[in-house]
């Protein structure tokens, strides 16, 4: 942590915020407090403009080229799985996904749109025979293949790629933010709703839900959004595998038979 107290000064209390790569950290001095992070993409600006994140306070580029940005740090609490049902929620996935500066932003980093192909065939390069030979697995990976074309959808917007609830921050004031964007990508819409719908909303709630979003629940938009919760589902097996976690694994082998039934 050298480098926050190059960059803040020895008066400031700091300590690790978490997350995957270890390079976020909460700073407070006397009443200040902000929320620190090396190296994030400049995306952040663009989403705190929009109001998507917490309010970017400033950012420093250090003499090895690394970058700083401080956030407000905000008292709150993430959502808990019974608060997705929310408009608001259905609200900010709407805004995000209709947002032309999100995506001109992400195109000018040089992301390219992600395609049913690209996501099935990262899924074939990553994946071992043994998972090949799971029964469950096999028939999910045949339903990706059948569907691939299907499943294709012209208008692709910014998705956020990890709804999971833990992910949604509300302020004290009430007011909703959708954190930790290190996977956002440009793609069908029907990937970031079909996992919120598939894991915390009943599916007699799905129409109603998605008439807060603005959309109606056509076959074409269930089929997109199963297509991609599938392949999600497989990439995550795909990853516990990878880290010796069997009862994860397990547990998400046996979604996928709730999923193709």
């Amino acid at each position: 942590m050298n480098w926050l107290k190059y960059v803040l000064g020895d008066e400031w209390e700091i300590s690790p915020a978490g997350g995957a790569t270890g390079d976020a950290y909460f700073a407070q001095f006397n009443d200040k407090r902000i929320f620190l992070k090396r190296n994030s993409s400049p995306f952040l600006a663009v989403l705190s403009a929009e109001g998507i994140v917490p309010k970017l306070i400033w950012t420093r580029r250090l003499e090895n080229g690394d970058v700083i940005t401080a956030q407000h740090w905000l008292s709150g609490r993430e959502l808990k799985p019974e608060e997705m049902y929310g408009e608001n929620v259905a609200g900010l996935l709407k805004k995000i996904h209709h947002s032309e500066e999100l995506l001109d932003m992400l195109r000018r980093l040089g992301k390219k749109p992600i395609l049913p192909e690209n996501i099935l065939a990262e899924i074939l390069l990553k994946i071992d025979r043994d998972l090949v030979k799971v029964e469950n697995i096999s028939k999910a990976l045949r339903f990706l293949e059948q569907e691939q074309d299907t499943v294709k959808y012209i208008n692709k917007v910014v998705c956020h790629s990890d709804v999971n609830h833990n992910n949604w921050l509300l302020a004290e004031n009430d007011e909703l933010y959708l954190i930790d964007w290190d996977g956002a990508m440009i793609a069908d819409p029907a990937l970031d709703i079909g996992m919120l719908l598939y894991w915390y909303i009943k599916k007699e709630d799905w129409s109603s839900w998605i008439s807060l979003y603005g959309l109606e629940l056509t076959d074409h938009l269930l089929l997109r959004m199963k297509w991609y919760v599938v392949a999600q589902t497989i990439l995550s097996i795909i990853w516990y595998k990878s880290k010796n976690k069997e009862k994860e694994v397990l547990y998400w082998i046996q979604y996928l038979d709730q999923l193709l039934r």
